[in-house]
């Protein structure tokens, strides 16, 4: 299996814990967890210490380096910082609620952007030739597994998901979802989750 398909398995296995999650079955999820987690950490780090590389200018690379630290962080703010862990990746009591504050009022599943500028930033340090075709493979996978989540998991564990459909866009911030965000970003906090990965 090749970099690319261990990804891809990576994002499968994701969007399998993320569906079975109106339904229970807590130890389906927690393998399908680890699964999708080690799989995709391991492609990235494949993809990056292993394919044939351009040679950039230096500046290409100083560039990089502070926006891939910045899209790393805002990753791990979304999806571990403003979600709870316990409630929203273990599965423990008390359940998940939703989070409509913070970067959760600037789009529904801002994962998918912060992996967006990610992949952005892994292009300009980690110049793999491997990655230009990987990258887009990937974020659509990103995409399909989110859009997944809309459709067959979120509404069912969430009731008032609908109404957050209609007040929060899903992956293009508007002006009006850019003020929300500044305005609620002191109300995000761990303890109230869900929107991204819950995925």
């Amino acid at each position: 299996m090749g970099v690319i398909g261990l990804g891809l398995v990576g994002f499968t296995a994701g969007m399998g814990f993320d569906l079975a999650a109106p339904w229970g079955f807590p130890r389906v999820r927690r393998v399908l967890g680890v699964v999708a987690g080690a799989s995709l950490v391991a492609a990235h780090i494949m993809l990056v210490v292993g394919s044939s590389r351009l040679a950039p200018p230096g500046w290409v690379v100083g560039l990089g380096v502070p926006l891939l630290v910045v899209a790393a962080f805002l990753l791990v703010y979304s999806l571990f910082i403003e979600l709870s862990f316990r409630s929203t990746y273990a599965g423990l009591s008390p359940g998940p609620r939703l989070q409509r504050a913070g970067t959760y009022a600037l789009v529904r599943h801002p994962g998918v952007l912060w992996y967006a500028l990610f992949l952005l930033a892994l292009a300009l340090v980690s110049p793999s030739l491997l990655l230009f075709l990987a990258a887009p493979i990937w974020l659509a996978a990103d995409v399909a597994w989110v859009a997944l989540q809309e459709r067959l998991s979120l509404t069912r564990i969430f009731s008032e998901y609908a109404d957050y459909q209609r007040e929060t866009p899903m992956l293009v911030p508007t002006w009006r979802s850019i003020r929300s965000c500044i305005g609620t970003l002191p109300k995000a906090r761990s303890g109230e989750p869900v929107g991204d990965r819950g995925e």
